[in-house]
């Protein structure tokens, strides 16, 4: 045993990273597409900074119903590629594709209907939220594009496939940006739509790609195949609603608890608010090396298991934490030493300026905490413990943020504590799931693989 130890766990790190750096590279595109986003209409103004930012938020909020699916279908293709069993795999992609699908045309009804007044739940000005109503509406338009392209992406990647998803990925990127730059400013003979044509130009350049994604899946290119039949399988369905029902759940507290907090920090006026924006977007670029590793995580936890392979999951885990937190250290500390330089390359307001590196400074000091929750959390996920990160989240975000956040502003304190109480959730957070990843009760989680 001595000898051969050593060599496993080399192993270890490489099947981790192997399946982290292109999940990585696709995290940081999508950050990289809201970054330039905020960035395409900084020109025109805070106010436009702040609609964008509202925009987002409400975008992340509709997808998090479908990120709940998504962790249920990593679990499940997972398991089943490990086990061997392709079919089986193919059958989930299918199911979860069709439920995603209906999801995400249930959830763009309210975006195509009530803009005005989704926008005007962040309490901003008339103006911003005008703005902010029109981006909304012209996401709700392309919503099931975006639902298509995430299940199939996870899908994927669960069954180790991760090079597939980040080509295409890298072309919607591409579209995404070019015409929402041209549909902002009116380049050519295109209408010039401002904020508007942020959502739109976007969504519309993302949705050409995924057209063709689903067109490659369904002849046959990829590892995993279209199904042979169209029909869903309603044993693998139910599987995917009792594992991904937790997971549906916890993402709707985090979104909604963001909404609450975005109107807390309101409060402060489109200055705090806009800072708050930039800085999550900023911060984002180090926060998606996190998520990188919880992917992988969740995907090697998940094949280690279907293959009965228990101690190589609990290997990974320990390897994909240790990788994640020298990776988040390092660039907090990267971070905060240009945190001014960054923030006046987005916008040029002094005082917002001067709040986004407060921000920034702060959040920093919470990224070696986040390192746990994406980490662990993806372990716990990927072996269908989804209902621990429930409460997990729940406690953070309630106890660590909005109730703290709430008392502050009825007494009247500054914004940098608003900013502050992030160091509460995510500590919270983290000791949380630190004990449930060292009780092991996750590794005696059933998920039954019909047959």
């Amino acid at each position: 045993m001595s000898v051969s130890q050593p060599m496993v766990h080399p192993s270890a790190s490489r099947h981790v990273w192997r399946l982290a750096w292109p999940t990585i590279i696709s995290n940081l595109l999508v950050t990289t597409v809201g970054f330039l986003h905020i960035k395409i209409v900084a020109p025109l103004g805070t106010t436009s900074v702040a609609a964008v930012t509202t925009g987002h938020r409400v975008y992340f909020l509709a997808q998090a119903v479908l990120m709940g699916v998504s962790v249920a279908t990593a679990a499940l293709v997972a398991r089943s590629w490990g086990a061997q069993q392709p079919r089986q795999a193919e059958l989930v992609s299918w199911s979860s594709l069709v439920i995603s699908v209906v999801l995400a045309a249930a959830l763009s009804v309210p975006l195509l209907l009530a803009p005005s007044t989704i926008a005007g739940l962040f309490g901003l000005d008339d103006q911003t939220t005008a703005l902010a109503a029109d981006f909304i509406f012209w996401l709700g338009w392309f919503n099931v594009f975006a639902a298509i392209n995430m299940m199939l992406g996870t899908a994927l990647r669960a069954t180790g496939d991760v090079i597939t998803p980040l080509w295409f990925l890298m072309v919607s990127s591409l579209l995404n940006v070019t015409f929402a730059y041209l549909l902002a400013f009116g380049i050519g003979p295109l209408p010039e739509l401002g904020v508007a044509g942020v959502s739109l130009g976007g969504s519309f350049g993302a949705a050409l790609m995924t057209v063709v994604f689903m067109i490659f899946w369904w002849l046959g290119n990829f590892n995993l195949k279209p199904p042979k039949r169209m029909a869903i399988d309603w044993a693998s369905t139910r599987q995917l609603i009792t594992i991904g029902a937790p997971s549906v759940l916890e993402q709707g507290i985090v979104q909604l608890a963001f909404l609450v907090f975005f109107a807390i920090v309101a409060h402060y006026g489109a200055e705090g608010y806009a800072a708050y924006g930039i800085g999550i977007t900023l911060v984002a670029f180090s926060i998606v090396i996190g998520f990188g590793f919880g992917i992988a995580t969740a995907t090697l936890v998940g094949q280690h298991l279907g293959a009965g392979q228990t101690e190589l999951a609990v290997l990974a885990v320990s390897r994909s934490l240790r990788m994640s937190l020298a990776a988040m250290t390092f660039l907090s500390i990267l971070l905060s030493w240009f945190a001014e330089d960054l923030a006046h390359f987005m916008i040029h307001d002094p005082e917002v300026v001067h709040l986004t590196v407060v921000f920034i400074y702060i959040i920093a000091l919470a990224q070696p905490l986040m390192a746990f929750e994406f980490t662990l959390g993806g372990a716990l996920r990927g072996a269908g413990d989804t209902r621990f990160p429930l409460i997990a989240t729940f406690c953070g975000i309630i106890f660590g943020r909005l109730i703290p956040a709430l008392t502050f502003l009825w007494l009247g304190f500054s914004v940098y504590w608003i900013f502050a109480v992030m160091l509460l959730d995510y500590g919270i957070k983290a000791v949380l799931l630190v004990q449930r990843y060292r009780s092991r009760k996750w590794l005696n989680i059933k998920v039954g693989l019909p047959t």
